[in-house]
């Protein structure tokens, strides 16, 4: 068990997992995540596909061996910190301790006939009153000991970095909404809805686009209650625990039909979705894409020479059930005819594609990355110190150690006991920095 529990937390299993880790993810990045066999197997090939698959890169970060390698890893930093606390805590109670201090040796050294008490106020000391195992007056001070639990709170720390990303990979709830303003949508599984209230494209004076602001209502029609947000790119809006990111832009239109020259129906639609006429079902109007500023060119295919509306036409398709009857594209103004019906497309405008993701375990990442950020300011700015002074017939010795950053504390200590009458001398052992 002991050999096993070494292992677990040891540096070079650490590493190997993270080797992993890294790889698994580079590779599940170049992986596009969530399709089905026949597009990885157009993409790459059949067997590849299969093998994508097998080892679930279409879904890495819920497949068995992420979580496996996730929760090695969170058991090697738990094990690490577990087995390090013991010999943590009897460190940090050795170093407030004058004897045991002295025999581990000293940094720096002075000494001199005057009162020592300004050189420990000078090094931000207050000290102790005591007397050594050989009867001799002492006076001793330990600071900065929380620097001892710098490393340790550290890994603490990543711990929960990596143990809330992947809880949080492996629960995270994700939707996709798109909807042109004043369209209401639901959000599959989750019983609320989306209301897109208003969408805005901000653009600068040469027509480079600013920013994309959606005005989103999120209700709750078992509860009847709503919440209101405002999403745009790098600011999400976060309604029922829910966050709805900007996440791509597209053009809609107003689709009428008329019968006889009566209006049948009216639907606006987004480039992509379909009509189906209300009196004739199996008649369906495609709405395939949109041009605002629409240029044709001959033997090639229809492009916009730009995205302001120019000169806007809808790319269409009809089908009668289910068999394609014809496709064109219509400019502004013209319509289409068949048999009695009549088709008219009008008010383009810009629909907003919102990215829904909820993350439960948010939090324990947040709290990871402060309490990394804490363990890392400790080790690297709370320098453990201590400082002793020993009467020897009528004079002082001064002794200063410091387990970081050793070199810096003498010349702080040698500057204070000068400072305060105190002439330097030679340490007798040198201390190299602890890690």
């Amino acid at each position: 068990m002991k050999k096993i529990g070494k292992f677990l937390s040891s540096m070079p299993f650490a590493i190997t997992l993270l080797v992993l880790l890294a790889a698994a993810c580079a590779v599940s990045s170049a992986v596009t995540q969530g399709q089905n066999y026949d597009f990885y197997a157009a993409r790459y090939g059949e067997r590849t596909a299969g093998l994508i698959l097998a080892l679930r890169l279409d879904d890495a970060f819920h497949s068995w061996w992420f979580i496996g390698l996730s929760a090695f890893l969170c058991l090697n930093l738990l094990c690490c910190n577990l087995i390090r606390l013991p010999a943590l805590l009897k460190r940090i109670r050795s170093f407030a301790d004058p004897e045991r201090t002295a025999a581990g040796g000293f940094t720096a050294q002075a000494r001199g006939e005057g009162d020592p008490r300004p050189v420990f106020s000078a090094l931000r000391l207050k000290p102790g009153e005591g007397k050594n195992a050989a009867g001799q007056e002492t006076l001793y001070a330990a600071g900065n000991r929380a620097g001892f639990w710098g490393a340790w709170i550290c890994h603490l720390g990543i711990l929960l970095l990596i143990l809330g990303f992947a809880l949080g990979q492996m629960t995270m709830e994700n939707y996709t909404v798109y909807a042109l303003p004043g369209q209401t949508k639901e959000l599959e599984n989750t019983g609320l809805t989306v209301t897109v209230d208003d969408f805005r494209v901000t653009r600068s004076e040469n027509g480079s686009v600013q920013q994309y602001t959606a005005w989103v209502t999120a209700k709750d029609p078992a509860a009847g209650t709503s919440e209101q947000g405002t999403a745009s790119v790098n600011a999400p809006a976060s309604l029922y625990g829910y966050s709805f990111f900007q996440n791509s832009v597209g053009w809609g239109a107003d689709v009428r039909v008329e019968k006889d020259g009566e209006d049948l129906q009216a639907e606006a639609l987004c480039a992509g979705e379909f009509l189906a006429v209300k009196d004739k079902p199996e008649l369906v109007v495609f709405f395939q894409a949109f041009y605002p500023d629409y240029v044709q060119r001959e033997g090639m295919s229809p492009v916009s020479a730009s995205e302001e509306l120019n000169n806007p036409a809808y790319l269409y398709q009809v089908y009668y059930q289910g068999q394609l009857l014809g496709m064109n594209v219509l400019t502004q103004g013209e319509e289409l005819t068949i048999d009695e019906y009549t088709v008219r497309f009008e008010n383009p405008r810009n629909y907003t594609l919102l990215a829904v993701k909820r993350d439960r375990f948010t939090m324990v990442v947040l709290l990871g990355g402060l309490v990394t950020l804490a363990g890392l300011a400790l080790a690297f700015w709370m320098q453990p110190r201590a400082v002793w002074a020993v009467r020897e017939e009528k004079e002082w010795r001064l002794y200063g150690t410091c387990r970081k950053g050793g070199a810096l504390f003498r010349e702080e200590f040698l500057r204070a006991a000068e400072k305060g009458g105190f002439s330097p001398g030679a340490p007798e052992k040198e201390e190299g920095d602890d890690a």
